[in-house]
């Protein structure tokens, strides 16, 4: 049985591994190990920078995604953002990142603080697209543009 949780600061090193996979198999990025560690540590240092949940199977963590805040004047709320996505390869299409999905919107409507989800993909991960449909996301609406540092 899948168990999802938020994230224990002493499993930083787990999540920061993940996102090393992530960033090298969706857009062939090799991150820098020590500015990730960090990063990861500062959402637990700063959580009104967000937080991580994690999906475990018995007792091993086999996904995980972080959720960080957007301020919508529009809604007069927060809005989630998932980011971070990663499921170890031989746990994938066994229903656990919709479980993680379905926990972030049972946050999302137990808090009147909490106006929608959002998420963005990078456009060459047709298979994240297609599990994002299938969960009632859709991604018509926006295109995300960036400037990076």
């Amino acid at each position: 049985m899948i168990t999802i949780r938020k994230a224990y600061p002493e499993e930083w090193e787990t999540l920061a591994n993940f996102q090393m996979k992530m960033a090298l198999e969706t857009e062939n990025i090799s991150l820098d190990l020590y500015i990730l560690s960090q990063g990861v540590k500062q959402v637990f240092a700063q959580p009104a920078s967000g937080f991580y949940l994690v999906a475990q199977l018995n007792d091993q963590i086999v996904g995980s995604l972080m959720v960080t805040y957007e301020w919508s004047d529009w809604r007069n709320r927060q809005i989630y953002w998932i980011q971070s996505v990663y499921i170890i390869p031989e746990y994938r299409r066994r229903g656990i990142y919709r479980s993680l999905y379905n926990h972030v919107v049972s946050l999302a409507k137990q808090s009147d603080d909490v106006g929608g989800i959002r998420l963005y993909v990078d456009r060459t991960n047709t298979n994240a697209q297609q599990v994002y449909s299938k969960l009632g996301m859709n991604g018509d609406h926006y295109q995300v543009f960036e400037w990076m540092k």
